[in-house]
């Protein structure tokens, strides 16, 4: 991401970030874009707010149809369970097969190719989680580039929760995938785990303005970080980091360009004679750092196997609540990420548990003795019961 943009280009980006309506972000995006330097390190940006610049416009497009109440094809699904995972793949490797396996939607299965025009949802139970699987139109060479339907599906990705890259093992897997990674890079979409996470958490708390840096920090110092954010016009906010960042990291996370999306490689057709030695190739290829689920759709093998390894995937935990004169906890749990605090929860629940947090009871079948009294910054595990007590 690119150093030292224009004072003048910063302001924009800033007006930008700070307008609602869409017709009128496009505006201030288009003229932030006027105003970057063209030059090979900017080329990412200006392909990034290209990006956003054609969302919004499919977004105001949608609304038109939908207020005319004129059909057409769906570009977003709105999020609903517990986390949404979305397939990914190329035509005709098996993803509309597969969605219609696991949950109750109704698609176009077709040898044809290019069937799966929109993104479509559906509804996967993996013991009491509920999952929304959706399957993306096929990735082609170009997605990236907003090539047919490539924006609703690049798009969908980056707003799942977790991806399912689906290979066809009767044909060449090392090509499928390539051509995947190849798009999902374009994209800016990461499947491997990067050195570095950077959110930066607005705050827009009015008096008392201030940068909170929590983290570790490589190449420069705190004092740089407030004074980068503060030529984009953040001047209240919380820097969360996970691993090292620099200052590149930092700058790249104000435009919300690069995403982490954890993914588990799906190679379909399992069953055929050679299949075993393509899954070899394939492991060759992405080594150890992105489990490859064998499964047949059309012989329903492996997957059952499919609810462990997203939950896994996902690195969340369940959490279940009680209510300080109930008997049982909740039936449904509260999903956070592994590493979450009582605090962490308190917070998920109602600002008023963080606020005014007095103690936790909680049970644990990794606890001597349940329940346990504890404070906000215990660390919870799958599984764990928490009874929450306010001042």
């Amino acid at each position: 991401m690119p150093a030292n943009l224009p004072a003048e280009a910063k302001h924009k980006w800033r007006e930008a970030s700070e307008t609602r309506r869409p017709e009128e972000k496009i505006e201030k995006l288009q003229e932030f874009l006027s105003l970057v330097p063209k030059h090979k390190g900017t080329e990412n940006l200006r392909a990034q707010v290209k990006r956003k610049i054609a969302i919004l416009r499919k977004e105001i497009a949608e609304k038109k149809r939908k207020k005319a109440g004129v059909g057409g094809p769906k570009f977003f699904v709105e999020k609903e369970g517990d986390a949404q995972i979305v397939i990914l793949g190329p035509t005709n490797v098996g993803r509309s097969s597969l969605l219609s396996l696991l949950t109750n939607a109704k698609v176009e299965i077709s040898n044809y190719l290019y069937t799966t025009k929109e993104p479509t949802p559906g509804m996967f139970q993996h013991q009491d989680l509920q999952l929304q699987i959706v399957e993306a139109p096929a990735l082609m060479e170009g997605s990236a580039d907003r090539g047919t339907w490539g924006l609703q599906t690049l798009t969908a990705a980056r707003n799942a929760d977790g991806l399912l890259l689906m290979i066809d093992l009767s044909q060449d897997p090392v090509e499928q995938f390539s051509l995947i990674s190849r798009e999902l890079d374009k994209a800016r979409i990461l499947t491997r785990k990067p050195k570095a996470r950077v959110e930066i958490e607005r705050k827009y708390m009015g008096a008392g303005l201030k940068i909170i840096i929590l983290g570790h920090l490589v190449d420069c110092t705190s004092k740089d970080v407030e004074q980068l954010l503060k030529s984009y016009g953040i001047r209240d906010a919380a820097v969360k980091i996970q691993g090292e960042a620099t200052i590149d990291d930092v700058e790249d996370a104000v435009f919300e360009g690069t995403v982490y999306r954890p993914a588990v490689i799906i190679a379909n057709k399992a069953d055929i004679p050679n299949a075993t030695e393509r899954i070899e190739q394939l492991k060759g290829l992405v080594g150890e750092e992105m489990k490859i689920l064998p499964v047949s759709c059309e012989a329903k093998f492996g997957l059952d196997k499919l609810g462990s390894e997203i939950f896994e995937m996902l690195d969340i935990i369940r959490v279940y609540t009680k209510e300080p004169n109930d008997r049982f906890p909740s039936e449904k749990p509260f999903t956070v990420r592994k590493g979450s605090t009582v605090f962490d929860l308190a917070r998920r629940i109602h600002s008023d548990f963080y606020k005014q947090f007095s103690y936790a009871k909680v049970w644990s079948k990794r606890l001597r003795f349940s329940p346990q009294k504890v404070g906000g910054t215990f660390t919870l595990e799958d599984g764990d019961t928490v009874e929450i007590h306010m001042k």
